[in-house]
């Protein structure tokens, strides 16, 4: 391998990245491609790929496809040793026919996004708290996911169940139930219908029971890094563990790669979007964005809208104003996005005053 130097011309780095391999590329300072090579997904490979890339010129970027999954570790590799990292998003299926398609295509293509400018996002540095509550969060989307199926497979059993066994649990909450269900003794002759029904049921209610165990679990573990990131978010009227760690985990543990509270509204798809004509003058809503935090802000003003009397004294102005809950709901959660990053980006909490709805529209 061609010894490192960071000398000579400036280059500019694209890395088109897979499960097993990345392709990496370089150009010059005016987009001549210089050399494009594969490399091992490895450290070792992640190593070699960057000491190739600095055998080329002085390293001014690279841009990385994939940062949040394939790339994710060589981006670390790369922020680690210092250099400029830029989150590369795949080209268009419009390119794609028009340049066709390959590794070292790809690669060329990413290292072009930088230079032109095109591409600019910084990705998330994954390698924090922020980190631990996005992989935790994840299990956690899973215990409930089979929670609510087995839920749901439960009902649709009852439904055609035997008349004895559906009557047996007829007006039960559904802890009762489960709790019911769970107890079932189904007898050692499964070739009976009753007793089947009876073994599937148990089965399913315990399994349950299991998924809320997990699920405890996993809150338990996750309160508390949800506070050590972000103790403030938490003091937000409205703002529990389950959304402020969706929103701590859209925005990573580097939340200041946004640029200004405007950025994170685009982040979260509450960004108001012109839809004026003639002498019709309004916004909006955004169908863009991280949906997760969509979500979670969608959650926060819905909890505010019932139990916060400034955003119900707001909804009653705007709503004689002549909006449509639709557009109020789509004011506040730009309202509450403003809140959540200043909160996300600085150390002490700010107070917001009533007067702050207004800006809000």
């Amino acid at each position: 391998m061609t010894s490192m130097t960071h000398d000579g011309p400036q280059i500019t780095g694209g890395v088109d990245t897979h499960g097993l391999t990345h392709h990496a590329a370089v150009i010059d300072s005016i987009g001549r491609h210089l050399a494009d090579r594969e490399f091992e997904a490895t450290i070792r490979g992640y190593r070699d790929l960057l000491d190739w890339m600095r055998a080329h010129g002085a390293l001014t970027a690279v841009g990385v496809e994939g940062t949040g999954a394939y790339g994710a570790e060589l981006a670390r590799v790369l922020t680690a040793a210092g250099v400029t990292v830029v989150d590369v998003d795949r080209p268009d299926r419009k390119t794609r026919r028009m340049k066709g398609k390959s590794d070292p295509i790809d690669a060329y293509a990413a290292a072009t996004a930088v230079l032109s400018g095109r591409a600019t996002g910084t990705p998330k540095s994954r390698d924090g708290v922020v980190e631990a509550v996005r992989v935790l969060r994840l299990a956690r989307r899973s215990a409930v996911k089979a929670r609510t199926q087995a839920m749901n497979q439960i009902r649709g059993l009852l439904v055609s169940a035997p008349a004895i066994l559906r009557e047996q649990v007829a007006g039960l909450d559904r802890a009762a139930l489960i709790r019911t269900l769970a107890r079932l003794r189904p007898g050692d002759d499964l070739s009976r219908p009753l007793a089947a029904t009876r073994a599937a049921l148990r089965r399913l209610a315990r399994r349950h029971q299991a998924m809320d165990a997990e699920i405890a679990g996993l809150d338990t573990e996750i309160g508390p890094l949800v506070k050590q990131a972000a103790p403030q978010l938490l003091e937000l009227f409205g703002v529990g563990p389950e959304t402020a760690g969706q929103l701590l985990a859209s925005a990573g543990d580097n939340p200041e790669r946004m640029r200004s509270e405007a950025a994170f509204a685009h982040l979260a798809g509450v960004a108001p979007i012109p839809a004026s004509s003639g002498r019709t003058h309004r916004h909006r809503l955004n169908r863009g964005g991280d949906r997760a935090a969509n979500n979670a802000l969608h959650t926060i003003v819905l909890t505010r809208m019932r139990f916060d009397e400034r955003t119900r004294a707001y909804v009653e102005r705007r709503t004689k104003e002549g909006l449509n809950k639709k557009d109020i709901m789509r004011c506040l959660k730009r309202f509450v996005a403003r809140e959540v990053y200043r909160a996300l980006t600085t150390t002490p909490t700010e107070r917001i005053t009533q007067t702050d709805l207004a800006p809000a529209a």
